[in-house]
């Protein structure tokens, strides 16, 4: 499974003074610890950033990618930052990731700069409208998204559609209708769609040492409904061992005694 490293986000207070301040060290130790430990993104969360979002979102990009050879998942609603962080992207290293389009209108023009900058495209399978009820109802978000990708000439390939996990102290019942979605997103097209989820949404809200139960135990059933990539924090070793265990189970790893080294 692909994981793109969730740990440089503005939310997390480290990260968020060392954005302030242009002090590069902090993120970069994160995306390097993050690449070694497994991710083959790492997630570049700036958040709306209204003010000086397009440097900030091109400083961020050039300092990590001066540390780590790996591709970045760009993570903001600015989609002037969004632009300016794909003009700078070192795509040697394999092509950039936009985080998110979906099907609200004001986040239309994100999939149009993904097809401009042949990126690879996380799409929410949510409206303007709400949250969707159920997998039925994400899949047919999903359909409409993919219809607006053809017009714009993003191939399907090139995203990955996201149910939209949410937490379980509070919407229970809506941890299988996601897991439901992405086994149907895989049916809307041939070959099967690629699949992402924000893992760690599942435990929000729960005591902190109940988190990482919740996390891995959810996506060994993600992944066996077929989950492609999932967000989540490589440095959490026992979640990491748990998807590589569930890798081999899947017949997806070759079984070798150092199989949690690979």
């Amino acid at each position: 499974m692909i994981i793109i490293g969730e740990k440089i986000s503005v939310i997390a207070k480290k990260v968020r003074e060392a954005m302030e301040a242009r002090d590069p060290k902090p993120i970069q130790d994160l995306a390097l610890a993050q690449w070694k430990a497994g991710a083959y993104f790492i997630d570049v969360n700036i958040g709306p950033a209204e003010d000086n979002g397009e440097d900030l979102m091109k400083w961020m990009c050039e300092s990590i990618q001066e540390v780590v050879q790996a591709p970045l998942c760009l993570d903001t609603t600015n989609v002037s930052a969004l632009r300016a962080g794909l003009e700078v992207h070192n795509n040697e290293w394999g092509r950039a990731l936009v985080n998110s389009t979906s099907n609200d209108p004001e986040r239309f023009p994100i999939l149009d700069l993904a097809a401009e900058f042949n990126a690879e495209l996380i799409a929410l399978t949510v409206g303007k409208g709400g949250l969707p009820a159920d997998a039925e109802e994400r899949c047919g978000i999903a359909a409409e998204i993919m219809a607006r990708a053809m017009e714009a000439g993003l191939p399907m390939e090139d995203i990955y559609l996201d149910p939209l996990i949410l937490q379980v102290c509070t919407t229970q019942d809506q941890a299988m209708h996601s897991i439901k979605a992405i086994e149907m997103f895989q049916e809307l097209n041939d070959p099967p769609m690629k699949t992402v989820v924000g893992l760690s949404n599942i435990s929000n809200g729960v005591p902190k040492n109940m988190r990482s139960l919740i996390d891995r135990t959810y996506a060994v059933l993600l992944m066996n409904a077929g989950l492609t990539s999932a967000i989540a924090n490589p440095l959490d070793k026992e979640m990491m061992d748990t998807i590589k265990t569930t890798e081999v189970f899947m017949n997806k790893t070759l079984y070798a005694d150092s199989y949690l080294e690979m």
